[in-house]
C-alpha cells in the first residue's frame, strides 16, 4: 500500500480551484466517438466523468462528478481531524496537570 503524503489546506483549495476550471472536452469527445476507434478512449482524460450512456437511438447521456462537493468534504474532514488533534493535545495537558495535582496532594 502506498504511503499517503501530507496535504495542506492550501493545496486542497488550489486543487479545488483547478478541478472547478478543468476542461471536460474529452468527455464531450467521447460522446462523439464512433464505434470503431475505441483505442482512442485510452488517451482521453475522463477524470470528471461519473456516468456515460449511449442509447440505442444514438442519444448520449453524460454525468459529471461533483468534484467541488467531494473536495469540500475532504477539506471538512481535514478540519475535523485538526480539531480532534487539538482536543487530544488539550486532554493530554489536562491529564498531565491532574497527575501533577495528585502528586502535590500526596506530599
Amino acid at each position: 500500500m502506498k504511503k499517503r503524503k501530507s496535504v495542506s489546506k492550501r493545496e486542497v483549495l488550489l486543487h479545488m480551484m483547478e478541478l472547478a476550471s478543468h476542461p471536460l472536452n474529452d468527455a464531450v469527445r467521447l460522446a462523439f466517438l464512433s464505434e470503431e476507434p475505441r483505442d482512442d478512449i485510452a488517451t482521453l482524460d475522463l477524470c470528471g466523468l461519473s456516468e456515460f450512456k449511449r442509447n440505442a437511438n444514438g442519444t448520449v447521456e453524460v454525468k459529471f462528478t461533483d468534484r467541488l462537493a467531494v473536495l469540500q468534504s475532504l477539506l471538512d474532514r481535514m478540519e475535523e481531524e485538526e480539531s480532534l488533534g487539538a482536543m487530544a493535545f488539550l486532554q493530554a495537558l489536562e491529564s498531565e496537570e491532574g497527575h501533577r495535582a495528585m502528586e502535590v496532594s500526596r506530599r
